[in-house]
Protein backbone atom coordinates (compact mmCIF):
# COMPACT_ATOMS: atom_id res chain seq x y z
CA UNK A 1 0.00 0.00 0.00
CA UNK A 2 1.28 3.45 -0.84
CA UNK A 3 2.11 5.80 2.00
CA UNK A 4 -0.68 8.25 2.80
CA UNK A 5 -0.80 11.14 5.30
CA UNK A 6 -2.84 9.28 7.92
CA UNK A 7 -3.69 12.39 10.01
CA UNK A 8 -5.73 14.07 7.27
CA UNK A 9 -9.37 12.93 7.39
CA UNK A 10 -12.77 14.45 6.59
CA UNK A 11 -16.10 13.00 7.71
CA UNK A 12 -14.38 9.76 8.70
CA UNK A 13 -12.65 9.29 5.33
CA UNK A 14 -9.14 10.14 4.10
CA UNK A 15 -9.01 13.74 2.89
CA UNK A 16 -7.64 12.44 -0.39
CA UNK A 17 -11.09 11.07 -1.18
CA UNK A 18 -12.47 14.60 -1.39
CA UNK A 19 -9.58 15.71 -3.60
CA UNK A 20 -10.46 12.89 -6.00
CA UNK A 21 -14.13 13.88 -5.58
CA UNK A 22 -13.36 17.42 -6.76
CA UNK A 23 -11.07 16.32 -9.59
CA UNK A 24 -13.66 13.90 -10.93
CA UNK A 25 -16.52 16.37 -10.42
CA UNK A 26 -15.04 18.88 -12.89
CA UNK A 27 -13.83 16.22 -15.31
CA UNK A 28 -17.33 14.76 -15.44
CA UNK A 29 -18.77 18.26 -15.80
CA UNK A 30 -16.54 18.64 -18.86
CA UNK A 31 -17.51 15.29 -20.38
CA UNK A 32 -21.25 15.52 -19.78
CA UNK A 33 -21.41 19.14 -20.93
CA UNK A 34 -19.92 18.01 -24.24
CA UNK A 35 -22.13 14.92 -24.37
CA UNK A 36 -25.28 16.94 -23.70
CA UNK A 37 -24.84 18.94 -26.89
CA UNK A 38 -22.91 16.52 -29.13
CA UNK A 39 -25.87 14.93 -30.94
CA UNK A 40 -27.75 18.23 -31.03
CA UNK A 41 -24.71 19.88 -32.68
CA UNK A 42 -24.43 17.09 -35.23
CA UNK A 43 -28.08 17.29 -36.37
CA UNK A 44 -28.41 21.10 -36.25
CA UNK A 45 -28.59 22.33 -39.86
CA UNK A 46 -28.32 26.02 -38.94
CA UNK A 47 -25.43 26.09 -36.42
CA UNK A 48 -24.06 22.55 -36.52
CA UNK A 49 -22.98 19.94 -39.03
CA UNK A 50 -26.46 19.09 -40.30
CA UNK A 51 -26.14 15.29 -40.14
CA UNK A 52 -29.07 12.89 -40.22
CA UNK A 53 -30.36 11.45 -36.94
CA UNK A 54 -29.15 7.96 -37.87
CA UNK A 55 -25.63 9.18 -38.70
CA UNK A 56 -25.45 11.34 -35.58
CA UNK A 57 -26.51 8.52 -33.26
CA UNK A 58 -24.14 6.10 -34.96
CA UNK A 59 -21.23 8.52 -34.44
CA UNK A 60 -22.37 9.13 -30.87
CA UNK A 61 -22.28 5.38 -30.19
CA UNK A 62 -18.85 4.95 -31.74
CA UNK A 63 -17.40 7.91 -29.84
CA UNK A 64 -18.78 6.88 -26.46
CA UNK A 65 -17.63 3.31 -27.12
CA UNK A 66 -14.06 4.52 -27.69
CA UNK A 67 -14.28 6.73 -24.59
CA UNK A 68 -14.83 3.60 -22.53
CA UNK A 69 -12.56 1.25 -24.50
CA UNK A 70 -9.36 3.28 -24.24
CA UNK A 71 -9.28 3.02 -20.40
CA UNK A 72 -8.12 -0.56 -20.98
CA UNK A 73 -4.96 0.83 -22.61
CA UNK A 74 -4.68 3.69 -20.13
CA UNK A 75 -5.00 1.29 -17.22
CA UNK A 76 -2.18 -0.89 -18.56
CA UNK A 77 0.09 2.11 -19.10
CA UNK A 78 -0.54 3.35 -15.57
CA UNK A 79 -0.08 -0.08 -14.01
CA UNK A 80 3.18 -0.83 -15.80
CA UNK A 81 4.88 2.39 -16.92
CA UNK A 82 3.75 5.84 -15.82
CA UNK A 83 1.69 5.39 -12.65
CA UNK A 84 -1.81 6.67 -11.97
CA UNK A 85 -0.95 10.26 -11.01
CA UNK A 86 0.92 11.02 -14.25
CA UNK A 87 -1.78 9.26 -16.26
CA UNK A 88 -4.44 11.55 -14.78
CA UNK A 89 -2.48 14.72 -15.56
CA UNK A 90 -1.59 13.70 -19.11
CA UNK A 91 -5.13 12.50 -19.78
CA UNK A 92 -6.68 15.67 -18.38
CA UNK A 93 -4.44 17.85 -20.54
CA UNK A 94 -5.42 15.92 -23.68
CA UNK A 95 -9.11 16.23 -22.81
CA UNK A 96 -8.88 19.98 -22.25
CA UNK A 97 -7.17 20.29 -25.64
CA UNK A 98 -9.94 18.22 -27.21
CA UNK A 99 -12.72 20.39 -25.81
CA UNK A 100 -11.10 23.62 -26.99
CA UNK A 101 -10.51 22.06 -30.42
CA UNK A 102 -14.25 21.35 -30.67
CA UNK A 103 -14.83 24.96 -29.63
CA UNK A 104 -12.90 26.36 -32.62
CA UNK A 105 -15.38 28.61 -34.49
CA UNK A 106 -16.37 27.47 -37.97
CA UNK A 107 -15.41 30.88 -39.38
CA UNK A 108 -11.76 30.23 -38.49
CA UNK A 109 -11.57 27.00 -40.45
CA UNK A 110 -13.99 27.15 -43.41
CA UNK A 111 -14.23 23.81 -45.18
CA UNK A 112 -12.38 21.91 -42.43
CA UNK A 113 -15.12 21.76 -39.79
CA UNK A 114 -15.52 17.98 -39.87
CA UNK A 115 -11.75 17.37 -39.80
CA UNK A 116 -11.25 19.59 -36.77
CA UNK A 117 -14.30 18.00 -35.15
CA UNK A 118 -12.75 14.53 -35.47
CA UNK A 119 -9.41 15.78 -34.12
CA UNK A 120 -11.20 17.12 -31.05
CA UNK A 121 -13.02 13.84 -30.48
CA UNK A 122 -9.75 11.93 -30.90
CA UNK A 123 -8.04 14.00 -28.21
CA UNK A 124 -10.98 13.42 -25.87
CA UNK A 125 -10.86 9.66 -26.46
CA UNK A 126 -7.11 9.41 -25.78
CA UNK A 127 -7.25 11.64 -22.73
CA UNK A 128 -10.19 9.83 -21.20
CA UNK A 129 -8.37 6.51 -21.63
CA UNK A 130 -5.63 7.73 -19.32
CA UNK A 131 -7.86 9.59 -16.86
CA UNK A 132 -10.93 7.42 -16.33
CA UNK A 133 -9.66 4.09 -14.93
CA UNK A 134 -6.91 5.53 -12.80
CA UNK A 135 -8.81 8.03 -10.70
CA UNK A 136 -11.36 5.32 -9.83
CA UNK A 137 -8.59 2.90 -8.85
CA UNK A 138 -6.98 5.53 -6.62
CA UNK A 139 -10.19 5.77 -4.59
CA UNK A 140 -9.79 2.10 -3.72
CA UNK A 141 -6.09 2.62 -2.94
CA UNK A 142 -7.01 4.99 -0.12
CA UNK A 143 -8.27 2.03 1.94
CA UNK A 144 -6.65 -1.11 3.28
CA UNK A 145 -8.09 -4.47 2.24
CA UNK A 146 -11.20 -5.25 4.27
CA UNK A 147 -11.85 -1.61 5.26
CA UNK A 148 -15.63 -1.33 5.63
CA UNK A 149 -15.54 2.31 4.52
CA UNK A 150 -14.69 1.44 0.91
CA UNK A 151 -18.26 1.06 -0.41
CA UNK A 152 -19.25 4.30 1.30
CA UNK A 153 -16.24 6.01 -0.26
CA UNK A 154 -17.35 5.00 -3.74
CA UNK A 155 -20.85 6.30 -3.02
CA UNK A 156 -19.34 9.68 -2.02
CA UNK A 157 -17.10 9.62 -5.10
CA UNK A 158 -20.08 8.74 -7.26
CA UNK A 159 -21.98 11.73 -5.91
CA UNK A 160 -19.07 13.92 -7.05
CA UNK A 161 -19.43 12.50 -10.53
CA UNK A 162 -23.09 13.37 -10.57
CA UNK A 163 -22.78 16.84 -9.08
CA UNK A 164 -20.59 17.57 -12.08
CA UNK A 165 -23.03 15.91 -14.44
CA UNK A 166 -25.95 17.87 -12.96
CA UNK A 167 -24.18 21.21 -13.33
CA UNK A 168 -23.09 20.37 -16.88
CA UNK A 169 -26.49 20.20 -18.57
CA UNK A 170 -27.82 23.29 -16.81
CA UNK A 171 -24.74 25.43 -17.41
CA UNK A 172 -23.95 24.35 -20.96
CA UNK A 173 -27.61 24.69 -22.00
CA UNK A 174 -27.70 28.20 -20.57
CA UNK A 175 -24.38 29.15 -22.20
CA UNK A 176 -25.48 27.91 -25.63
CA UNK A 177 -28.80 29.77 -25.35
CA UNK A 178 -27.04 32.96 -24.22
CA UNK A 179 -24.62 32.67 -27.14
CA UNK A 180 -27.45 32.58 -29.66
CA UNK A 181 -27.30 28.84 -30.27
CA UNK A 182 -23.51 28.61 -30.63
CA UNK A 183 -22.51 25.05 -29.84
CA UNK A 184 -18.86 26.15 -29.89
CA UNK A 185 -19.55 28.25 -26.78
CA UNK A 186 -20.82 25.09 -25.10
CA UNK A 187 -17.69 23.14 -25.98
CA UNK A 188 -15.54 25.99 -24.64
CA UNK A 189 -17.51 25.83 -21.39
CA UNK A 190 -16.68 22.12 -21.18
CA UNK A 191 -13.00 22.94 -21.72
CA UNK A 192 -13.01 25.36 -18.78
CA UNK A 193 -14.38 22.58 -16.56
CA UNK A 194 -11.51 20.28 -17.56
CA UNK A 195 -8.94 22.96 -16.76
CA UNK A 196 -10.45 23.36 -13.28
CA UNK A 197 -10.15 19.60 -12.74
CA UNK A 198 -6.45 19.70 -13.64
CA UNK A 199 -5.75 22.68 -11.39
CA UNK A 200 -7.37 20.97 -8.39
CA UNK A 201 -5.34 17.81 -8.92
CA UNK A 202 -2.02 19.60 -9.44
CA UNK A 203 -2.50 21.87 -6.42
CA UNK A 204 -3.54 19.38 -3.74
CA UNK A 205 -2.44 15.89 -4.84
CA UNK A 206 0.91 15.69 -3.03
CA UNK A 207 -0.51 17.14 0.17
CA UNK A 208 -3.57 14.88 0.37
CA UNK A 209 -2.58 11.72 -1.51
CA UNK A 210 1.02 11.30 -0.38
CA UNK A 211 2.67 8.74 -2.65
CA UNK A 212 -0.55 7.08 -3.80
CA UNK A 213 -0.55 6.64 -7.56
CA UNK A 214 3.10 7.61 -8.09
CA UNK A 215 4.52 4.10 -8.48
CA UNK A 216 3.04 1.83 -11.18
CA UNK A 217 0.99 -0.80 -9.34
CA UNK A 218 2.64 -3.76 -11.12
CA UNK A 219 5.99 -2.58 -9.80
CA UNK A 220 4.53 -2.02 -6.34
CA UNK A 221 3.03 -5.50 -6.39
CA UNK A 222 6.42 -7.06 -7.16
CA UNK A 223 7.97 -5.17 -4.26
CA UNK A 224 5.35 -6.38 -1.80
CA UNK A 225 4.82 -9.99 -2.86
CA UNK A 226 6.88 -13.09 -2.15
CA UNK A 227 8.15 -15.37 -4.90
CA UNK A 228 5.16 -17.61 -4.29
CA UNK A 229 2.76 -14.75 -4.90
CA UNK A 230 4.56 -13.80 -8.14
CA UNK A 231 3.31 -17.02 -9.71
CA UNK A 232 0.43 -17.01 -12.22
CA UNK A 233 -3.07 -16.28 -10.97
CA UNK A 234 -4.28 -18.45 -8.13
CA UNK A 235 -7.56 -20.32 -8.46
CA UNK A 236 -9.18 -17.85 -6.06
CA UNK A 237 -7.98 -14.86 -8.08
CA UNK A 238 -9.19 -16.55 -11.26
CA UNK A 239 -12.66 -17.06 -9.73
CA UNK A 240 -12.86 -13.42 -8.73
CA UNK A 241 -11.85 -12.27 -12.21
CA UNK A 242 -14.55 -14.55 -13.66
CA UNK A 243 -17.12 -12.67 -11.61
CA UNK A 244 -15.91 -9.34 -13.02
CA UNK A 245 -16.26 -10.62 -16.59
CA UNK A 246 -19.65 -12.29 -16.09
CA UNK A 247 -21.18 -9.25 -14.43
CA UNK A 248 -19.54 -7.19 -17.18
CA UNK A 249 -21.81 -8.88 -19.73
CA UNK A 250 -24.90 -7.77 -17.83
CA UNK A 251 -23.36 -4.33 -17.43
CA UNK A 252 -23.27 -4.06 -21.23
CA UNK A 253 -27.01 -4.75 -21.37
CA UNK A 254 -27.78 -2.16 -18.70
CA UNK A 255 -25.67 0.64 -20.19
CA UNK A 256 -26.85 -0.07 -23.74
CA UNK A 257 -30.30 0.94 -22.52
CA UNK A 258 -29.24 3.63 -20.09
CA UNK A 259 -27.05 5.46 -22.62
CA UNK A 260 -30.04 6.18 -24.83
CA UNK A 261 -30.19 9.25 -22.56
CA UNK A 262 -27.56 11.15 -24.53
CA UNK A 263 -28.69 9.88 -27.93
CA UNK A 264 -32.21 8.71 -28.77
CA UNK A 265 -33.85 10.17 -25.64
CA UNK A 266 -31.99 13.44 -26.23
CA UNK A 267 -33.44 13.70 -29.75
CA UNK A 268 -36.85 12.67 -28.41
CA UNK A 269 -36.68 15.49 -25.86
CA UNK A 270 -35.71 17.97 -28.56
CA UNK A 271 -38.22 16.92 -31.25
CA UNK A 272 -41.22 15.35 -29.54
CA UNK A 273 -41.41 16.70 -25.97
CA UNK A 274 -43.43 19.74 -24.92
CA UNK A 275 -40.76 21.87 -23.24
CA UNK A 276 -42.73 25.08 -22.68
CA UNK A 277 -43.33 26.11 -19.07
CA UNK A 278 -45.48 29.19 -19.40
CA UNK A 279 -43.55 31.46 -21.75
CA UNK A 280 -40.18 29.76 -21.01
CA UNK A 281 -38.83 26.98 -23.20
CA UNK A 282 -36.72 24.50 -21.26
CA UNK A 283 -33.40 23.97 -23.13
CA UNK A 284 -33.06 20.38 -24.33
CA UNK A 285 -29.63 20.07 -22.69
CA UNK A 286 -31.23 20.61 -19.27
CA UNK A 287 -32.78 17.15 -19.44
CA UNK A 288 -29.24 15.73 -19.33
CA UNK A 289 -29.07 17.03 -15.74
CA UNK A 290 -32.20 15.22 -14.56
CA UNK A 291 -30.42 11.91 -13.99
CA UNK A 292 -27.60 13.56 -12.06
CA UNK A 293 -30.11 15.51 -9.92
CA UNK A 294 -31.84 12.26 -8.97
CA UNK A 295 -28.45 10.65 -8.23
CA UNK A 296 -27.51 13.37 -5.75
CA UNK A 297 -31.01 13.24 -4.23
CA UNK A 298 -31.34 9.45 -4.02
CA UNK A 299 -27.79 8.20 -3.41
CA UNK A 300 -27.79 8.94 0.36
CA UNK A 301 -31.24 7.34 0.69
CA UNK A 302 -30.18 4.19 -1.14
CA UNK A 303 -27.00 4.00 0.95
CA UNK A 304 -29.05 4.22 4.17
CA UNK A 305 -31.44 1.53 2.91
CA UNK A 306 -28.56 -0.88 2.22
CA UNK A 307 -27.07 -0.17 5.66
CA UNK A 308 -30.34 -0.67 7.54
CA UNK A 309 -31.00 -3.96 5.77
CA UNK A 310 -27.94 -5.39 7.53
CA UNK A 311 -27.51 -9.09 6.81
CA UNK A 312 -30.50 -8.93 4.47
CA UNK A 313 -28.76 -6.51 2.11
CA UNK A 314 -28.82 -7.95 -1.43
CA UNK A 315 -25.58 -9.26 -2.87
CA UNK A 316 -23.93 -7.41 -5.73
CA UNK A 317 -25.33 -9.74 -8.44
CA UNK A 318 -28.86 -9.33 -7.05
CA UNK A 319 -28.41 -5.54 -7.06
CA UNK A 320 -27.35 -5.77 -10.69
CA UNK A 321 -30.51 -7.77 -11.50
CA UNK A 322 -32.62 -5.16 -9.70
CA UNK A 323 -30.90 -2.44 -11.78
CA UNK A 324 -32.02 -4.16 -14.98
CA UNK A 325 -35.63 -4.36 -13.74
CA UNK A 326 -35.61 -0.65 -12.89
CA UNK A 327 -34.19 0.13 -16.33
CA UNK A 328 -37.10 -1.73 -17.91
CA UNK A 329 -39.61 0.19 -15.80
CA UNK A 330 -38.09 3.46 -17.02
CA UNK A 331 -38.60 2.45 -20.64
CA UNK A 332 -42.22 1.57 -19.91
CA UNK A 333 -42.72 5.32 -19.37
CA UNK A 334 -41.04 6.06 -22.70
CA UNK A 335 -43.44 3.61 -24.32
CA UNK A 336 -46.22 5.62 -22.67
CA UNK A 337 -44.86 8.78 -24.31
CA UNK A 338 -44.99 7.20 -27.78
CA UNK A 339 -48.52 5.91 -27.12
CA UNK A 340 -49.57 9.48 -26.26
CA UNK A 341 -48.30 10.56 -29.69
CA UNK A 342 -50.38 7.93 -31.45
CA UNK A 343 -47.91 7.77 -34.33
CA UNK A 344 -48.24 11.50 -35.05
CA UNK A 345 -44.83 13.22 -35.14
CA UNK A 346 -46.49 16.62 -34.76
CA UNK A 347 -47.78 15.73 -31.26
CA UNK A 348 -45.63 16.92 -28.35
CA UNK A 349 -45.66 14.67 -25.28
CA UNK A 350 -45.49 15.64 -21.62
CA UNK A 351 -42.00 16.06 -20.22
CA UNK A 352 -43.12 14.03 -17.21
CA UNK A 353 -42.69 10.83 -19.26
CA UNK A 354 -39.00 11.63 -19.69
CA UNK A 355 -38.56 12.69 -16.06
CA UNK A 356 -40.19 9.47 -14.80
CA UNK A 357 -37.99 7.38 -17.11
CA UNK A 358 -34.86 9.14 -15.86
CA UNK A 359 -35.95 8.59 -12.25
CA UNK A 360 -36.19 4.82 -12.59
CA UNK A 361 -33.02 4.68 -14.70
CA UNK A 362 -31.28 6.58 -11.90
CA UNK A 363 -32.44 4.06 -9.28
CA UNK A 364 -31.09 1.32 -11.51
CA UNK A 365 -27.79 3.12 -11.91
CA UNK A 366 -27.42 3.39 -8.13
CA UNK A 367 -27.91 -0.37 -7.86
CA UNK A 368 -25.20 -1.06 -10.44
CA UNK A 369 -22.58 1.58 -11.14
CA UNK A 370 -21.05 2.45 -7.72
CA UNK A 371 -21.46 -1.19 -6.67
CA UNK A 372 -19.54 -2.29 -9.77
CA UNK A 373 -16.67 0.17 -9.21
CA UNK A 374 -16.29 -0.93 -5.60
CA UNK A 375 -16.54 -4.61 -6.59
CA UNK A 376 -13.69 -4.35 -9.11
CA UNK A 377 -11.34 -2.77 -6.56
CA UNK A 378 -12.18 -5.58 -4.12
CA UNK A 379 -11.88 -8.47 -6.55
CA UNK A 380 -8.98 -7.40 -8.79
CA UNK A 381 -5.44 -8.62 -7.91
CA UNK A 382 -3.21 -5.66 -7.08
CA UNK A 383 -0.93 -6.20 -10.10
CA UNK A 384 -3.97 -5.98 -12.40
CA UNK A 385 -5.92 -3.28 -10.59
CA UNK A 386 -5.98 -0.55 -13.23
CA UNK A 387 -6.13 -3.01 -16.12
CA UNK A 388 -9.25 -4.66 -14.71
CA UNK A 389 -10.77 -1.27 -13.95
CA UNK A 390 -10.06 -0.42 -17.58
CA UNK A 391 -11.69 -3.71 -18.57
CA UNK A 392 -14.76 -2.74 -16.56
CA UNK A 393 -14.99 0.48 -18.55
CA UNK A 394 -14.37 -1.58 -21.70
CA UNK A 395 -17.73 -3.25 -21.07
CA UNK A 396 -19.34 0.19 -20.82
CA UNK A 397 -17.65 1.11 -24.08
CA UNK A 398 -19.19 -1.85 -25.88
CA UNK A 399 -22.53 -0.88 -24.35
CA UNK A 400 -22.24 2.64 -25.72
CA UNK A 401 -21.58 1.34 -29.21
CA UNK A 402 -24.61 -0.94 -28.94
CA UNK A 403 -26.64 2.01 -27.62
CA UNK A 404 -25.74 4.12 -30.64
CA UNK A 405 -26.44 1.27 -33.06
CA UNK A 406 -29.84 0.52 -31.51
CA UNK A 407 -30.79 4.20 -31.23
CA UNK A 408 -29.90 4.82 -34.89
CA UNK A 409 -32.88 2.72 -35.96
CA UNK A 410 -35.14 5.67 -35.20
CA UNK A 411 -33.82 7.21 -38.42
CA UNK A 412 -34.74 4.25 -40.62
CA UNK A 413 -37.59 5.10 -42.96
CA UNK A 414 -39.24 8.48 -43.36
CA UNK A 415 -40.22 11.01 -40.70
CA UNK A 416 -43.66 9.46 -40.20
CA UNK A 417 -42.09 6.20 -38.98
CA UNK A 418 -39.94 7.77 -36.28
CA UNK A 419 -42.48 7.47 -33.46
CA UNK A 420 -43.17 3.80 -34.27
CA UNK A 421 -39.44 3.13 -34.50
CA UNK A 422 -38.86 4.77 -31.10
CA UNK A 423 -41.61 2.67 -29.53
CA UNK A 424 -40.08 -0.53 -30.90
CA UNK A 425 -36.66 0.42 -29.55
CA UNK A 426 -37.99 1.29 -26.08
CA UNK A 427 -40.03 -1.94 -25.90
CA UNK A 428 -37.13 -4.08 -27.11
CA UNK A 429 -34.79 -2.68 -24.47
CA UNK A 430 -37.37 -3.21 -21.72
CA UNK A 431 -37.97 -6.87 -22.66
CA UNK A 432 -34.24 -7.61 -22.97
CA UNK A 433 -33.61 -6.05 -19.55
CA UNK A 434 -36.26 -8.17 -17.81
CA UNK A 435 -35.03 -11.42 -19.35
CA UNK A 436 -31.43 -10.58 -18.43
CA UNK A 437 -32.44 -9.75 -14.85
CA UNK A 438 -34.09 -13.16 -14.43
CA UNK A 439 -31.00 -14.97 -15.74
CA UNK A 440 -28.69 -12.99 -13.47
CA UNK A 441 -30.87 -13.58 -10.42
CA UNK A 442 -30.65 -17.34 -11.01
CA UNK A 443 -26.85 -17.10 -11.27
CA UNK A 444 -26.38 -14.86 -8.21
CA UNK A 445 -25.51 -17.48 -5.59
CA UNK A 446 -22.79 -19.06 -7.69
CA UNK A 447 -21.25 -15.66 -8.45
CA UNK A 448 -21.15 -14.78 -4.75
CA UNK A 449 -19.42 -18.09 -4.04
CA UNK A 450 -16.74 -17.21 -6.61
CA UNK A 451 -16.12 -13.89 -4.86
CA UNK A 452 -14.48 -15.77 -1.94
CA UNK A 453 -15.43 -13.44 0.88
CA UNK A 454 -15.95 -10.15 -0.92
CA UNK A 455 -19.62 -10.17 0.10
CA UNK A 456 -18.83 -10.48 3.81
CA UNK A 457 -21.27 -12.37 6.00
CA UNK A 458 -23.51 -13.19 3.09
CA UNK A 459 -20.66 -15.10 1.49
CA UNK A 460 -19.94 -17.00 4.70
CA UNK A 461 -23.54 -18.21 4.88
CA UNK A 462 -23.59 -19.14 1.23
CA UNK A 463 -20.31 -21.01 1.46
CA UNK A 464 -21.72 -23.15 4.26
CA UNK A 465 -24.76 -23.97 2.14
CA UNK A 466 -22.70 -24.82 -0.94
CA UNK A 467 -19.87 -26.63 0.84
CA UNK A 468 -19.41 -30.04 -0.69
CA UNK A 469 -21.86 -29.28 -3.49
CA UNK A 470 -19.72 -26.95 -5.58
CA UNK A 471 -16.30 -27.68 -6.97
CA UNK A 472 -13.70 -24.94 -6.76
CA UNK A 473 -11.96 -24.55 -10.12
Amino acid sequence: MNQLPTNKTMFGHPAGLFLLFGTELWERFSYYAMRAILVLYLVDKAHGLGWSEADALSLYGTFTMLVYLTPLIGGWLADNIIGQRKAILIGGTLMAAGQFTLAAPHAWIPGAEVTVFYIGLGLLVMGNGLFKPNISTMVGDLYEEGDHRRDGAFTIFYMGINVGAFLSGIIVGTVVAAAGGSWQAGFACAGVGMVLSLLIQMTFAQRLLGDIGKVPSAKLSKQQQTEERKSPLTSEEFDRIKVIFILGVFTIIFWAGFEQAGGLMNIYADRYTERMVGSFEVPTAWFQSVNAFFIVLCAPIIAVIWTRMGDKEPTSPVKFALALILLAIGFVFMIGATIQQGGDTSVKTSMMWLIAAYFFHTLGELCLSPIGLSMVTKLAPLRLASVLMGTWFFFTGLANYVAGFVGSFIGHGDESNMVDNAMSIFAGIAITSVVSAIILFLMADKLVYWMHGAEGQQHDKLEEELEGAAEHQ
